[in-house]
């Protein structure tokens, strides 16, 4: 199988998008893969890094205050377009797949006056702006929560998101690495992958707070507020950390997760069954974290506590109840455990197989 794979902007498109590549990869050894991303943000280092050919593209998204900006970007995107379509007809790939984010959208535009076949993966709850014009001309849609079907046609499909598979693949990291005993309860909170500095100041209170409580606390500042963050004194049962590699792996031995709602932490959490307490930033595109958290919320299967109603003491009372109450744990880890595909690369791999066969392309 030959696949261009485009995403690109946030660790919640770009780390999917990867997930599908080492699943296809593991499934079909022969495959070859180009990844299309931008110039100048994150992609450009994790793609190159995890091994894989990149072709980056410059375009920016649009401002809506910044007129000379957005008009400079529509030019740059039909030149990114025609680079597109040079690189394709090079590649000549059997499917081209976009998993989010504004680079995708000449990558895809490309792809349809080709006539090659296309696959577009929704991680939120509520699409963005690029998958919901790209829909309309895409053959097939992946979609993460139940709840995005009725956004899109009859060709859209419920797959889950991709980082939910490799969460249950991964193995373990133990809460002893950060020196918990293993008998007691440990709560993690994070605030996405770069940390919050409103989030760290708001969690101050709370982490001051625990002194006396059974539990242990990993706390996340992320990198750029770790040093300032940390010459705080909090009791021993707080233990300050800036970033954590493989999070999910640390996720499979922790009891309950503090977390904002972007689309790979909430699928992980899914897969693994996880009781989360979510707090969605309401700083991102669409508010979309909202949606997510309130796919859950409305399901039984998280507790949402948007920011601006945030306290330290809302937050301990929460964590309280959930290690008190166990009824109510336990129903959250099976309402979010339902919720869950677990097999959702490996699905995205056969539909994407029975996508090229379905065309009467030969894939080898």
């Amino acid at each position: 199988m030959r696949v261009i794979i485009s995403a690109g902007g946030t660790g919640g498109h770009i780390y999917p998008a990867l997930a599908i590549i080492n699943k296809i990869k593991e499934k079909d050894s022969s495959s070859e893969f180009l990844y299309i991303g931008t110039h100048n943000r994150m992609e450009k280092d994790i793609v190159p890094a995890a091994g894989f050919k990149y072709e980056p593209i410059e375009i920016y998204g649009f401002s809506k205050k910044d007129i000379k900006r957005d008009i400079k970007n529509i030019g740059l995107i039909l030149k990114a377009e025609k680079k597109c379509l040079k690189i394709m007809k090079e590649f000549k790939p059997d499917v081209v797949i976009g998993v989010g984010g504004y680079v995708t959208y000449p990558v895809l535009r490309a792809a349809k006056k080709l006539k090659i076949k296309t696959f577009i993966h929704e991680q939120n709850s509520i699409p963005g702006k690029s998958n919901k014009v790209l829909s309309r001309s895409a053959d097939l849609i992946g979609v993460s929560f139940e709840d995005s079907l009725k956004y899109f046609g009859k060709n859209a499909v419920l797959t889950g998101n991709p980082c939910g598979e490799r969460a249950i693949d991964i193995a373990p990291t133990l809460k002893s690495k950060y020196g918990i005993d293993k008998k007691r309860k440990c709560v993690l909170i994070v605030q996405g992958s770069l940390g919050s500095n409103v989030m760290n100041n708001k969690m101050k209170s709370y982490l001051s707070s625990i002194k006396n409580e059974d539990y242990d606390v990993i706390y996340v500042t992320g990198k750029d507020y770790y040093d300032s963050f940390s010459s705080n004194k909090f009791s021993s049962n707080v233990h300050i950390v800036p970033f954590i590699d493989n999070m999910s792996a640390l996720m499979k031995d922790i009891d309950i997760i503090v977390t904002r709602a972007g689309a790979s932490v909430i699928s992980e959490i899914m897969a693994l069954g996880k009781v989360s307490i979510l707090i969605p930033s309401p700083y991102v595109a669409n508010n979309h974290q909202y949606y997510n958290a309130k796919s859950l919320d409305d399901n039984k299967a998280a507790i949402m506590i948007l920011e601006k109603d945030f306290s330290g003491e809302l937050l301990k009372e929460k964590i309280s109840t959930l290690f008190k109450d166990k009824l109510l744990y336990n129903q959250i880890s099976k309402n979010v455990k339902s919720m869950s595909v677990d097999n959702s690369s490996t699905l995205i791999y056969n539909l994407l197989k029975d996508l090229i066969k379905r065309w009467g392309i030969n894939e080898d």
